[in-house]
């Protein structure tokens, strides 16, 4: 299967027929073990590592991946995994926690706002400005938390929440900045088998949170709240991939995948350097060619 067949296979560009049940957490494609994907991963991340050295080079596009989960879904492994070559000075990860008092003190796309990535770059929201719609409407009394008037507190704040969200995608896409967002989608079972395993590893304990037991309890609430997060902030230019979690090497692999398909459809390639510019080069070679190392003795 090649990149774009599972680019398409995951992608939710259209969400208006979009329902969560049409995917399977376990799915992997046409993939049937870890082997056979390791080594398709692994083109893939050598060819994103050429595509992000032209990306930075050419400095006209940036890139935006948001990564979203229930917890244990593999995202921190994912983003580990899968930009292991890239250039760490062309990408950033933004791992958005709790809001800070500062950050409840401006408007709830602020924090994400100023993480953006610029020209050239690369950036990886880990959790992003979509917890707006998912943790605190399926706990809809954080809102106190953000002091709004009351006036605006109405029953149309979520699907006004999604009109924003959609509207500073759309001005991030017109502005030259791709935004490719990935759900990882978890069953609840293996994410049952992944936290016992946090808890009969001691070197894997401190990964465990009891908050993480007590969100199970609203597991169908935030699988409306995904299904309805998707249906109403999918769009061609910012784009939803619901990826099957439940086989990590899997998820990785079509994340590489993703990327790697984005950052080729931008015919990304290194600046064209100009006659004028190629006369300063060649008199730059023929004075190096030509000069005498006489500083041997002086420090750089």
């Amino acid at each position: 299967m090649n990149n774009s067949r599972i680019e398409k296979r995951y992608r939710v560009s259209d969400g208006h027929h979009f329902r969560l049940k049409d995917y399977d957490p376990a799915d992997t494609a046409d993939f049937k073990s870890s082997d056979a994907a390791a080594e398709r991963l692994q083109k893939d991340i050598e060819q994103m590592v050429e595509l992000q050295d032209k990306l930075y080079a050419q400095d006209r596009w940036g890139l935006l991946l948001v990564f979203q989960a229930l917890d244990a879904a593999g995202k921190d492994g994912a983003i580990k995994h899968v930009m292991s070559g890239v250039n760490p000075q062309g990408c950033e990860v933004h791992s958005f926690k709790q809001p800070s008092t500062e950050e409840l003190n401006h408007t709830f796309l602020w924090r994400t706002m100023v993480a953006g990535p610029a020209r050239g770059r690369i950036s990886i929201f880990n959790r992003s400005h979509y917890e707006e719609v998912l943790v605190v409407r399926v706990h809809p009394e954080l809102l106190a938390a953000e002091r709004l008037p009351e006036s605006l507190v109405t029953k149309h704040i979520w699907e006004e929440r999604y009109e924003d969200i959609a509207a500073y995608e759309r001005h991030l896409s017109r502005n030259g900045i791709v935004v490719r967002k990935f759900f990882l989608y978890l069953s609840k079972s293996e994410q049952k088998k992944r936290f016992l395993a946090r808890l009969e590893d001691s070197e894997k304990n401190w990964k465990f949170s009891a908050a993480d037991i007590r969100e199970r309890d609203y597991w169908s609430d935030y699988m409306d709240a995904y299904e309805e997060m998707i249906k109403r902030t999918a769009t061609p230019h910012a784009p939803w991939y619901v990826v099957p979690a439940d086989h990590k090497w899997f998820s990785r692999l079509v994340v590489a995948s993703v990327i790697v398909d984005t950052l080729s459809d931008l015919k990304l390639d290194y600046p064209k350097v100009s006659a004028a510019q190629q006369k300063e080069l060649e008199a730059a070679r023929r004075k190096l060619l030509g000069g005498k190392d006489g500083d041997r003795g002086k420090r750089d």
